[in-house]
């Protein structure tokens, strides 16, 4: 432990539901030199707790009855460390979080008080859902700045894990920022703080306790998120654009609570006469009300309404009443009429000549289903193929693709009457398993991440899914396409059901066996990559604790250090197709090039002379080619622990490992990225998980699934060792 420590990270409070004893051991299992834990444990089972970690941490012993402005004050004053991260005892911190802080505050310049860092949601029936800070802080980026240049930071939740302070700006506003109000400290550290910056990376877990193990809340409680606010549009009073974001916040609070509460009415009637003054008394004088149905009820708030505003709020629900059983008719009678005509045609013989594709949530002519079309093309051309496409991406297909728009007539008599149904998702689950008719799913990756059953123990990954649904459309599956044995044992773990496995590979990796120079020429070119400059293919995948695209790294500063001799293909996911792109002005003389709507992606694994990734199945694809894998897993614990895995990918890459932008920068600044130990972990890697592609794989599946042929007549895999992956870009010039 250095002298001075970066970060010392406060737990303080009792061990309410046995939440310290995760969270300490979590701390313990990854110690850091850099970082000091002191628990100021409230009562007896707390301490008990602690000890257990001694001498690891320091435990300071609080009697019970302890508060949590107490204990935070009692933990701090024992702290070292520069800069002072407070973690309440029920709450959690993601692996590795302490390190990611501690990195990031050490870099940070004197005048920055606050770091704000991203965190999850856990309640008692869910763990991981994402927060929705996640897009302000991308907005915000990296560089340190006031406060007043970016109000909308004090939307983010009102948290004070997350928010790291310096312990010297801690000590000069201990009065304010050790209030029993958490979040009124929280925002006071925003409106105090000289320069905030923000990280917006996964660096602390905010547990809900269950409501109805807590004390009820008193009428004095309540009124008290008035007095807050008050109190905070004070310490704004001199700077209007914070004044007029302090004041949304606090109306919008008052009507919530109001609403949602439950109050008694005597309780509700005081606290309604306190929030209109309060609206009336600070409400900006350049104040303009939102329009619509918010606005009046703004209005009734700040002229102290009570009972017009409990008429207003009986008529919406009644209204909302009125609106739904409205709803349901009409969409139980579309329904109806969707269903008759569905019937009708089902009623009609199956057409051995019509194949049905879709790929990627009807997103176009893409991935498996696409390759297995093209061969069927050449193959069996008298079967016809029409592919189901949203109207928006309709446009975009090749011309003369034949195709149908989800919920019209003909969509749901190709479904009705086709032979051949083929995705790399699913069909809606009211389409019907004809016996005669034969269900393909192409899958679109080989999974590093939990799928299908698998996501059941990790609710950020599992929010929304319906498993019993999920079961039905699996059981209509004849024919489940696999690139590896270990997809074909993970997709009978994750898929239970009675599908024959095709371990064929994966037909969208044929092209990376059949490409010639030409063809990797080409696309450098359509992508303005100059022969002999290097092309880094940079790939991030989702990750479900997210609510947006957050950037992992300094794209800019990324491209400067490695320099013109470097080209950056930036492709985001395609789950935020639409969304604003955090690339937006980025591109800086041909070095960063945002590729997110490049289609399709296989050429730009042609183009590329490298691959960085994280965890996206993208690496499995491009280790046919046999070219340099970077591996970017600045957050793989907390990203393992929400979304669970099949393997641990930090002990088996396919190539070298980054845990921090300095060290991937390193290893692409100098020759690391394709060195003896890169290509060692990478063969490892390619036996493992190429083991079916050989650029055959599209003509095993329409011999076997279309023509029908015996398993013997397929073309045979060919040995790792015979295969020829496309040239290299530096080997087709």
């Amino acid at each position: 432990m250095p002298e001075t420590p970066v970060l010392s990270v406060v737990v303080h409070g009792p061990n309410t539901q046995d939440h310290l004893t995760g969270l300490l051991d979590s701390l313990a299992a990854h110690p850091l030199a850099d970082t000091e834990v002191i628990v100021a444990a409230v009562g007896g089972w707390a301490r008990e707790t602690a000890e257990r970690h001694t001498p690891a941490f320091q435990v300071l012993p609080l009697p019970d009855g302890t508060g949590d402005a107490a204990a935070r004050a009692a933990g701090a004053a024992r702290a070292a460390g520069r800069w002072l991260h407070f973690v309440r005892a029920k709450d959690g911190l993601p692996a590795g979080a302490p390190r990611t802080i501690a990195e990031r505050a050490a870099e940070l310049p004197e005048p920055v008080d606050v770091l704000l860092v991203d965190h999850v949601r856990s309640t008692w029936r869910a763990s991981g859902l994402p927060s929705p800070d996640g897009a302000l802080l991308a907005r915000a980026g990296r560089a340190d700045l006031a406060l007043d240049d970016c109000v909308p930071l004090l939307r983010l939740t009102p948290l004070l894990g997350n928010r790291v302070l310096r312990a010297d700006f801690w000590r000069a506003h201990r009065g304010r920022l050790g209030a029993d109000d958490e979040p009124f400290a929280a925002y006071a550290a925003l409106l105090l703080a000289g320069r905030v910056a923000c990280l917006p990376h996964i660096a602390f877990e905010d547990r809900r306790l269950r409501p109805q193990s807590l004390p009820p809340v008193t009428p004095e409680q309540r009124y008290a998120l008035v007095d807050r606010y008050e109190t905070l549009l004070d310490l704004a009073r001199d700077r209007p654009a914070a004044h007029a974001v302090l004041y949304d916040l606090m109306v919008r609070d008052c009507l919530r609570t109001f609403a949602r509460a439950g109050l008694p009415a005597p309780v509700a009637r005081e606290f309604f006469r306190r929030a209109s003054l309060a609206a009336l008394r600070r409400r900006p004088e350049d104040h303009h009300r939102p329009a619509g149905l918010d606005g009046i009820r703004r209005q009734l708030l700040e002229e102290g309404a009570y009972g017009r505003y409990r008429a207003l709020q009986a008529a919406n629900r009644a209204r909302r009443t009125a609106r739904s059983a409205v709803r349901t008719q009409g969409q139980r009678a579309g329904a109806r009429l969707r269903d008759h005509r569905y019937r009708r045609a089902l009623g009609r013989p199956v057409d051995p000549a019509l194949a049905v594709f879709s790929a990627y949530w009807n997103r176009g002519v893409a991935c498996n289903p696409a390759a297995i079309a093209a061969e069927l093309a050449r193959l069996a051309p008298w079967i016809r193929p029409v592919w189901v496409v949203t109207p928006r991406n309709a446009a975009l297909l090749p011309p003369g693709t034949d195709h149908v728009l989800p919920g019209t007539r003909r969509y749901w008599e190709v479904l009705a009457t086709a032979k051949y149904l083929v995705n790399n998702v699913n069909f809606p689950d009211a389409v019907v398993k004809r016996p005669d008719a034969v269900h393909v799913q192409t899958h679109h990756g080989t999974p590093l991440k939990r799928m299908g059953l698998d996501q059941m123990p990790f609710p950020a990954a599992a929010r929304g899914l319906d498993f019993r649904a999920l079961l039905e459309r699996i059981d209509k599956w004849d024919y489940s396409v696999s690139a590896n044995s270990h997809t074909t044992r993970m997709w009978e773990r994750a898929y239970p059901s009675r599908f024959v496995s095709l371990d064929y590979g994966y037909p969208r990796n044929d092209v990376y066996y059949t490409a010639g120079a030409a063809d990797v020429r080409a696309v450098r070119d359509r992508l303005g990559v100059a022969p002999g400059r290097r092309a880094v293919l940079y790939a991030p995948t989702h990750r479900d604790y997210e609510a947006g695209w957050t950037p992992r790294l300094d794209l800019a500063s990324l491209a400067d250090r490695l320099g013109e001799g470097t080209v950056l293909l930036v492709r985001g996911h395609y789950f935020y197709d639409g969304a604003a792109s955090p690339l937006t002005g980025l591109r800086r003389a041909g070095r960063i090039v945002d590729v997110s709507p490049y289609e399709p992606v296989e050429e730009l694994c042609l183009a590329a002379d490298a691959l960085v990734t994280d965890y996206s199945s993208i690496m499995f694809d491009y280790a046919n080619l046999d070219r340099p894998i970077v591996v970017y897993a600045d957050d793989w614990e907390t990203y393992r622990t929400t979304r669970g895995v099949y393997f641990d990918l930090m002990a088996e890459p396919p190539g070298r490992v980054a845990r921090t932008q300095e060290e991937l920068t390193e290893i692409l600044a100098t020759d690391a990225w394709r060195d003896e130990g890169a290509a060692k972990a990478r063969a490892a890697f390619r036996r493992r998980f190429c083991e079916y592609d050989d650029g055959r794989a599209a003509e095993r599946v329409v011999r076997r699934v279309f023509l029908g042929e015996d398993e013997g007549a397929l073309p045979p895999v060919l040995p790792l060792g015979e295969r020829t992956p496309a040239p290299r870009p530096e080997e087709a010039v």
